[in-house]
């Protein structure tokens, strides 16, 4: 079987483009431009000058010595962290700048809903001088707020999603809105491995570049290029699947996505998709989602701004239906918990999202295995809602 996306813009029975005419376009565009953009050597001298002089690439991969003794494994912290901007969504907001501006865009528009992406989206749009907007839950504005000024710092313009639980979910569908009604001038940045072909795949490609650095890290540190497990937070699931990207046909590494739970799957406050979403369209492509027996969306919710989705993308739907991928499920309190045992064992406050990624050595069996976690991103952004949470 294949993990990759085909010629069709599908991972098995996921993905596609599913778009109102308005959108056609705009999609088509892209889908017949994008490869022969970014697969052209001058494109990829220029998106690895910034990745290297802007963002700080390559990023370190970190033993973390505590965490591996009280585990009883070897664990390495990918540390995407580090990147500028704070997590591993410079590295797609760099690719897609230049893309757009290779199409000849000048405006710039973006979802966001932890903030990161929003604020990596900024940066990119003042390295090059265009025009952003970035839509934003009402509810994510208030507690992400310190992202919200760095991106108005930056020159972005925040605009509120006001309807429905006024998170992620409704900030994605007043960026296609805004981008139906000016089809001709703006480029979406799209944040994660969703939406219409060819994002999904876009998005995986820029992304790809933290597994890519992965193989040459270990080989050093291992002997071999690859670990027993992979391991990342899946909202969206960007980070995840630049991580899983270069192991996705290599059966000897497990690759293991973590969910955020919220109050638990037997709640109405959850957003754990493999466990109760069932196929439908999102966004413009068919995935796993939550939803009614009518089939509309039902509210997600996580204590992680960047968690709280729906849905997830068809890549991951794709690797969670042929059982190539695992995916858990965490509740709030198990990933704060996780997220101050690695700030006190390590001396790293990971963002909430990342956090849940800690959460599962007690739900897998790990022992005496070379593992790798994805830390996506810092926590300065979440220091709010851990003083909130206040269990520490």
């Amino acid at each position: 079987m294949k993990y990759n996306v085909n010629s069709n813009g599908f991972y098995g029975d996921f993905g596609g483009a599913y778009i109102p005419e308005m959108l056609f376009s705009n999609i088509d565009e892209l889908r017949k431009n994008y490869l022969s953009i970014v697969e052209k050597d001058s494109f990829t001298r220029e998106f690895n000058f910034y990745l290297k002089k802007y963002v700080g690439r390559p990023t370190p991969l970190y033993y973390a010595k505590r965490l591996s003794e009280k585990y009883g494994s070897k664990i390495y912290l990918k540390r995407e962290d580090l990147c500028h901007t704070g997590a591993h969504k410079i590295n797609n907001t760099i690719g897609q700048i230049l893309l757009a501006r290779e199409l000849k865009k000048t405006k710039i528009i973006a979802e966001t809903g932890a903030g990161q992406h929003g604020v990596a989206t900024a940066t990119v749009c003042a390295l090059m001088g265009m025009e952003c907007v970035i839509y934003m839950g009402e509810v994510d504005i208030e507690r992400q707020r310190p992202n919200v000024e760095r991106m108005r710092i930056l020159g972005a313009e925040v605009r509120p999603a006001t309807s429905g639980s006024r998170t992620l979910k409704d900030a994605t569908n007043e960026a296609m809105r805004h981008w139906i009604n000016n089809p001709d001038d703006t480029h979406y940045i799209i944040g994660s491995v969703v939406g219409p072909h060819p994002y999904p795949d876009m998005v995986a490609r820029f992304q790809s570049v933290i597994s890519e650095e992965l193989l040459g890290q270990l080989k050093k540190v291992e002997g071999r290029d690859y670990p027993d497990f992979v391991i990342a937070c899946v909202g969206g699931g960007s980070n995840a699947a630049g991580i899983f990207y270069h192991y996705l046909e290599n059966p000897k590494v497990k690759l293991v996505g973590v969910e955020a739970a919220g109050l638990g799957v037997s709640t109405d406050k959850s957003a754990a998709t493999t466990k109760l979403g069932k196929k439908g369209v999102l966004h413009g492509s068919k995935t796993l989602l939550m939803q009614d027996e009518n089939g509309q969306v039902t509210e997600p919710y996580s204590i992680s701004a960047g968690l709280d989705y729906p849905g997830i993308g068809p890549l991951h739907a794709h690797l969670f239906d042929s059982k190539r991928g695992v995916y858990v499920s965490v509740e709030d309190d198990e990933a704060m918990n996780a997220g101050i045992e690695l700030s006190r064992l390590e001396g790293i406050i990971p963002a909430i999202e990342t956090a849940h990624a800690f959460s599962i050595f007690d739900k897998i069996d790990m022992k005496r295995k070379v593992i790798v976690i994805n830390l996506s991103g810092r926590g300065d952004k979440d220091l709010e809602t851990y003083i909130k949470w206040g269990k520490y």
